[in-house]
């Protein structure tokens, strides 16, 4: 299953960094990987939204579902399998889903963008491009360039796939703002996006493409709702934000095992359209409630701690 294409030098390449790079590389290539790991996004946007910034986790969070969602319906346009797929000198040394048969493609994933430097490009440079700070902005070029060269290293990425996995990411993050910029209404802006991301619903065969459109949506109604009915205000207390951000973890990840109760465990393993519906909708619900739900119980906190401290 899948398309392989790549060329010589791409494989020379992953082979003669593999030769040499040992345990030790291999393991500091396996912890910077993970800085562009959906998790860690969502680590980011969590504490920015919830504590340091709204806006600023806005404008980043934004940036990077767009970013999570057009990757998976690229990659199911190519259907790159992965290099070591078809390269018996490359290793696969951190599989994208441990666990898994490192051959099972409907778990492994397709090669081509990598999502890993299309997410770390989308919030490591939003991070810079919001704040104007020279620390961040550098932070904002290294940590992509780094995790994208991990992928490679790692042999679950050709250097192409980086190099449009952060080509992607850049796009993303220039366009996305611009075209909130031009259109004023934030109805019709987010009306776009949504028009952008739904024809993946009729060609992608990835549970990663419907994960993040139920995301994208759910972002989307929690910051309207949130913006209309909550409108909690951020704090740069240590422990309130620690409290905030454990809790909404908490939310986020009791919601998901919660929401797949109701349906066998065979049935939302199952490629079709009805499991990946499903999949769409839990992700919706519980990004509509960790993120414009949830931050109903920070008056609360912040009334008790205002108590205390008188």
């Amino acid at each position: 299953m899948g398309n392989t294409f790549y060329f010589e030098w791409e494989v020379a390449l992953m082979e003669w960094i593999q030769s040499w790079i040992g345990p030790v590389g291999t393991a500091i290539a396996a912890v910077i990987t993970e800085m562009g790991d959906q998790l860690v996004c969502v680590a980011v946007l969590g504490f920015l939204y919830w504590c340091w910034e709204k806006e600023y986790g806005k404008y980043v969070g934004l940036n990077v579902l767009v970013g999570i969602t057009l990757n998976p319906m690229v990659k199911n346009i190519f259907l790159r399998r992965r290099p070591y797929f078809d390269n018996p000198g490359i290793q696969c040394l951190k599989p994208v889903k441990s666990g898994a048969d490192i051959y099972d493609i409907s778990a492994q994933g397709f090669s081509f963008p990598s999502g890993h430097s299309t997410n770390s490009v989308a919030l490591y440079t939003s991070l810079g491009r919001y704040k104007k700070n020279k620390i961040l902005t550098v932070i904002g070029i290294v940590l992509p360039l780094l995790v994208g060269i991990s992928r490679f290293c790692l042999g679950v990425h050709y250097p192409t796939d980086v190099i449009c996995g952060w080509a992607m990411g850049l796009l993303v993050v220039f366009i996305v703002p611009a075209l909130q910029r031009a259109i004023k209404n934030r109805l019709a802006f987010y009306g776009l996006l949504v028009l952008i991301a739904l024809p993946g619903w009729f060609y992608c065969k990835s549970a990663d493409y419907y994960t993040a459109f139920g995301i994208l949506i759910g972002f989307i109604f929690a910051v309207e709702f949130e913006e209309r009915f909550v409108k909690f205000e951020n704090t740069r207390n240590v422990l309130r934000c620690i409290l905030r951000i454990v809790l909404g973890v908490g939310v986020y990840f009791g919601l998901n095992t919660l929401l797949k109760l109701p349906f066998d465990k065979d049935f939302l393993s199952s490629a079709t359209m009805a499991s990946y519906a499903v999949r769409a909708a839990r992700y919706c619900v519980i990004i509509f409630v960790t993120i414009g739900v949830y931050p109903l119980i920070f008056k609360l906190g912040d009334r008790i701690f205002k108590r205390k401290a008188s």
